[in-house]
């Protein structure tokens, strides 16, 4: 039985489904709208009840810095964390973004979003406000637009220190006024985590990486995907939004009962 979880402004009620699963998001904080996606019997390797968590994000998204802090809390109270092997996935909420253009988040989204400067401060309060709940500073004044093609490249890189590099690239980017799409302030946010600064560059030099955060996209196409941060386990219940800690509990505990096959 496949199964798959509503996200915020509907219910976070986990129900079953056929195999056309339909995810309701109804006014959901990532702001996207109510879609269906196809989940095809597409099987990974599971030993001793494993539960792999694929989550595409963008590290210029705040709802997914938002929920990977609420996940992570989620996951570390799970009594079934051991269990766990998560996996980042890349994700571009505005791929099309000019790389070193260095406008402020502020003008970039009255732009594509066609709001007033007074609307879009507006929600960056409110984004702001939710993040202290999180320990997560927003600095939204200082937030220069920028296109994470080459950040999500970084990220394959890193190996097992993926997630501390995500975190700082959030943190760069949200906190920092850092200009994430600038290959020098790239190699500076890596070192800080511990990589080899001559590697980084030489990678980001390259063009390796580009076919891994491609095959990331179109994953994120075929699922239909359309907004971040979005959960998947073990390719059989998803959950989208920066859900609420108890949301997530529910989502990993439906991913362990989930049958594999």
């Amino acid at each position: 039985m496949l199964r798959s979880l509503l996200a915020p402004g509907s219910s976070s009620r986990v129900r079953p489904a056929t195999e056309r699963v339909v995810v309701e998001r109804v006014g959901t904080e990532s702001g996207t709208d109510l879609f269906n996606w196809a989940v095809t019997t597409q099987q990974n390797d599971h030993v001793d009840g494993a539960i792999e968590i694929e989550i595409w994000s963008d590290v210029a998204c705040p709802w997914c810095y938002i929920g990977k802090h609420r996940f992570l809390s989620a996951l570390a109270d799970f009594d079934g964390r051991d269990r766990v092997n998560v996996v980042w996935r890349s994700y571009q909420l505005a791929p099309d973004s000019p790389v070193g253009e260095r406008r402020s988040e502020l003008e970039a989204l009255m732009q594509h979003k066609g709001m007033s400067a007074e609307q879009v401060r507006q929600m960056f309060g409110h984004v702001a406000g939710l993040g202290v709940d999180e320990g997560i500073k927003f600095d939204f004044d200082n937030v220069i637009a920028a296109n994470t093609f080459d950040a999500h490249r970084l990220i394959h890189l890193a190996g097992e220190s993926r997630e501390a590099l995500m975190e700082a690239l959030f943190r760069a980017h949200f906190s920092d006024g850092a200009v994430i799409d600038d290959r020098a302030e790239l190699v500076e946010i890596a070192s800080q985590v511990g990589l080899d600064a001559d590697i980084v560059r030489a990678w980001l030099e390259s063009d390796a990486g580009a076919d891994e955060v491609r095959a990331d996209l179109d994953t994120a196409r075929q699922l239909r995907v359309s907004g971040v941060p979005f959960f998947v386990a073990n390719r059989r219940v998803a959950v989208s939004g920066a859900q609420q800690k108890d949301v997530f509990l529910q989502f990993l505990s439906q991913a362990s009962e989930a049958p594999v096959s």
